[in-house]
């Protein structure tokens, strides 16, 4: 039951920050002191993530949690050009709205599916060499990357994207690819907030690296559905092990 806390906090914090830019979406922009509800939530489920899992897990659990709630929104985007499409070519009646609502929705299925990726290690990697290598091998090349390319980008993202999102906020800035022009300060806010999440993870797997180093052997990772390919891959690097043990 302990593990449904961190779920339905998360769950909470996400619908007040929707029901908050929707109460706004066609006035000024809300005090930014009522934005204390969305975060302040975030920040408990994070830590009921981190007291039920312990931190590296919990970090885990948390992005993981947050990346598979905002997969939903490949169904919206489905369902907003396929509106689109039959309302324009069927019925000759084209929204205003379509096109905003489906690069936004594709930007925030990108852009808050980064930490899962992360968690997940899905992200693409050139690894015909780094799949041979041993562990401790691999621990050392991603520790020196980590900081020399991740760490130092990441932080570039959150500064910028903060500068970004504040003008946007400030301005009340709508977009301006439409005649219904919705507001885009939300959409923006979305960058920092991904920034801080990719941080977190990244110190995650900074300590993964370490552990590795002093054991030999990667850390588990969270269980979660797999791509075909690379449970290809993963029977084949078995079968190459167990040929190299005999």
């Amino acid at each position: 039951m302990n593990k449904l806390i961190p779920q339905g906090l998360l769950i909470a914090s996400i619908f007040s920050a929707i029901g908050l830019v929707l109460a706004y979406a066609n006035t000024q922009p809300p005090p930014f002191i009522y934005f204390a509800v969305p975060i302040g939530l975030l920040v408990l489920a994070l830590l009921a993530f981190v007291a039920t899992e312990g931190w590296i897990a919990g970090i885990d659990q948390f992005n993981i949690s947050i990346g598979q709630y905002f997969s939903w929104t490949i169904l919206l985007l489905t369902l907003a050009i396929c509106y689109e499409v039959v309302a324009r070519y069927a019925f000759y009646a084209p929204t205003n709205w379509a096109y905003d609502v489906s690069y936004m929705l594709y930007g925030i299925l990108f852009m808050m599916g980064g930490a899962y990726a992360m968690a997940r290690n899905g992200h693409v990697r050139g690894d015909f060499l780094y799949r041979a290598w041993p562990p401790r091998t691999q621990a050392r090349l991603d520790l020196i990357l980590y900081f020399l390319f991740f760490f130092p980008g990441i932080l570039a993202l959150v500064y910028s994207g903060w500068d970004f999102a504040k003008l946007a906020y400030l301005i009340n800035e709508r977009s301006s690819a439409s005649p219904d022009g919705p507001i885009i300060w939300p959409f923006k806010a979305i960058v920092p907030v991904v920034g801080v999440f990719m941080m977190l993870q990244g110190i995650v797997e900074v300590a993964r690296c370490i552990q590795c180093l002093q054991t030999g052997e990667w850390p588990p990772r969270i269980h979660d559905v797999e791509e075909m390919e690379k449970l290809i891959l993963d029977e084949a690097e078995a079968k190459r092990l167990a040929e190299e043990g005999r």
